[in-house]
């Protein structure tokens, strides 16, 4: 089986069991110094926030296999290929010392399950399709990530248009939106560029400035996620690319008009993380991308449990 999940969700309340059933109250209960309401009331429910358990390795080998191809569908659809550049591991849970990735050359908007390579940490690629070339920098950096990270399942990577630009810029991110509050506090600048990441030592620099975080801006590269889960990984990956965007915007149009930006308070940027920056609300988030994919395999599934024809 797969490692324990230990991701760590910071400082978010521990009652977050509330069900929806009747939200009125809830709030009533659990009316506090949350001005906005309590972050529990953001919680869908078990099911929504959770993916499914197996009891056979080999079975959810092939369901996170699956779930993997899904994810580089997402990247395509989104435009986060850039030549073959970008990868996107799972780690296996049959041996949880080795991970899947993308075939070195493969688009991402080709991928199925049988393509995908499985590489131990030593960077051997111990099985996969009739391409069974790998990105050394993938292995460089996502080894590194894996072995540091129990908590990590998935880890994403690519060198996306506006987390380009942004990794230009020398900064993280401001709080501008509710959006950008699923970051709060919980991502970093790796502002180090050495060139093409082909140490494990560079790997392991980039794994002890990430700390226990969810995303990073890699000085001069890229942007990158890490989750407990494939679904978190890649909504964080595609909402984290669009806050990048938002934020040039943000800058280009303050600086023209010569006024600062207005940002949210620390306060209200932590409280609204509590809400949707959890492990579980990041799953939630990345169900509607993956379903959308789904359809170029011609399934259909309901929060990521089953498959019909779509």
């Amino acid at each position: 089986m797969s490692p324990p999940a230990v991701f760590d969700d910071g400082p978010v309340a521990t009652d977050c069991s509330i069900a929806q059933s009747n939200p009125l109250v809830s709030q009533k209960h659990l009316q506090s110094e949350y001005s906005s309401g309590h972050p529990s009331l953001a919680y869908v429910d078990e099911e929504a926030e959770n993916p499914p358990k197996f009891l056979d390795p080999y079975e959810e080998r092939a369901y996170l296999k699956h779930r993997l191809a899904i994810a580089f569908r997402v990247f395509a659809q989104f435009g986060l290929a850039e030549g073959v550049a970008g990868h996107i591991t799972l780690r296996d849970p049959v041996d949880p010392n080795s991970f899947w990735v993308n075939p070195f050359g493969t688009h991402f908007s080709l991928i199925r399950d049988e393509d995908l390579i499985r590489v131990d940490h030593d960077g051997k690629v111990v099985e996969g399709g009739k391409n069974k070339r790998l990105n050394y920098a993938a292995y460089a950096i996502h080894a590194e990530i894996h072995r540091a990270r129990p908590d990590v399942l998935c880890a994403a990577h690519s060198h996306s248009l506006y987390g380009r630009a942004m990794c230009a810029t020398g900064r993280t991110l401001d709080m501008l939106t509710q959006d950008f509050c699923v970051f709060y506090d919980d991502h970093i600048l790796y502002s180090s560029f050495a060139g093409l990441v082909l140490a494990p030592e560079e790997g392991r620099a980039i794994v002890k400035t990430l700390g226990n975080k969810k995303a990073a801006l890699l000085g001069n590269h890229g942007i990158l996620t890490v989750g407990p889960t494939i679904e978190a990984t890649v909504a964080w990956f595609v909402l984290f690319e669009r806050c990048c965007q938002i934020q040039l915007i943000a800058d280009a149009a303050a600086s023209g008009r010569g006024v600062p930006l207005v940002t949210i308070g620390a306060e209200e940027a932590k409280a609204t993380w509590e809400a949707v920056g959890t492990k579980g609300n990041g799953y939630f988030q990345g169900l509607p991308l993956f379903q959308v994919a789904e359809r170029e395999f011609d399934e259909r599934s309901l929060l990521g449990r089953g498959t019909t024809a779509a």
